[in-house]
């Protein structure tokens, strides 16, 4: 099919479709009716001979080959929508305009509100969208362009994806007590509880077992922002990075305190695709991140 039989403003439906999962919220987001995205919806199967997106209970989900065209669609349309930032370079609109940061919850927890402030000063109006990821799939994720940038630890060893280090990561135990410290034996002799996406062995357990020691889990979750509730009025600990328990702590009143056994520190990471180095936006995406780990979250008493 020609491109000059299509009207482009489809490739918006399709990408607003496939953000939203929803015919209505993408009528919402796009600011026409629900009728005239289905007819979009109508026109694209067209084009590309396929469903597309078919309903389900949860709202519409995507066939593997919208999965396929939501990259190389979603580029084209950032690409004209940086065409119209070059008109005027020091009055860009960003309303409407929104960046993918992939992370982790404990660094969402941590610098979530900070980089939404810096973000915002350096690009007033602009959507950040905060998406899960952590060092393991990282790399595939900004690859096929469902993350515009992303923060880990570590990743980013891929050709094509350039990565600036943003400082050092630490470990440390949070848990319900008033107490000053916390010894080894003690540590080993409490309930943990493990925060990991297999569920089964962290880092704390490779350092123990290097020992000669073990522990035991009583629960294990992925998400840092279950912990305040799983370790409030208990006598179980977790040993999280530092800048996560600091937050948390700051928030709830549980306890940080240093972790007795000695565990490699490690790098945190800000890492992107090559290919976009030099898009203005991005860019001032970038310095935003960059200044909101200049310093650390604060201290907690």
């Amino acid at each position: 099919m020609n491109i000059a039989q299509i009207d482009l403003n489809l490739l918006k439906t399709f990408e607003a479709l496939h953000d939203e999962s929803s015919a209505s919220r993408a009528a919402l987001r796009l600011g026409v009716t629900q009728s005239a995205i289905s007819a979009g919806l109508r026109r694209l199967r067209e084009v590309y001979d396929d469903q597309l997106f078919v309903r389900t209970g949860r709202g519409l989900a995507p066939t593997l080959r919208a999965n396929q065209l939501k990259p190389v669609i979603s580029e084209a349309l950032e690409r004209c929508r940086q065409s119209l930032a070059m008109v005027n370079p020091q009055n860009q609109h960003y309303e409407g305009r929104s960046v993918v940061l992939g992370l982790s919850d404990d660094f969402e927890i941590a610098y979530g509100r900070r980089l939404m402030d810096e973000i915002g000063r350096r690009a007033p109006k602009l959507r950040v969208i905060f998406r899960q990821t952590h060092s393991q799939i990282v790399a595939g994720a900004l690859l096929d362009r469902t993350l515009d940038l992303a923060i880990t630890a570590g990743g980013f060893a891929q050709s094509r994806l350039s990565r600036q280090v943003l400082g050092e990561g630490d470990y440390r135990c949070l848990l319900d007590s008033n107490q000053a410290s916390i010894d080894l034996n003690e540590f080993v002799s409490r309930e943990h509880v493990l925060v990991s996406s297999g569920g089964f062995i962290g880092i704390t357990d490779e350092g123990l077992a290097a020992q000669g020691l073990s522990r035991r889990v009583c629960a294990s979750t992925s998400h840092f922002a279950a912990l305040p509730y799983l370790l409030k009025g208990s006598q179980a600990v977790a040993t999280i990075p530092g800048h996560a328990a600091q937050a948390i702590a700051e928030l709830t009143g549980l306890r940080v305190l240093p972790c007795p056994l000695a565990l490699p520190r490690y790098p945190v990471e800000l890492g992107w695709r090559t290919q976009v180095q030099l898009d203005p936006l991005l860019l001032k995406v970038r310095e935003g991140i960059v200044a909101s780990f200049t310093w650390p979250p604060p201290s907690t008493c």
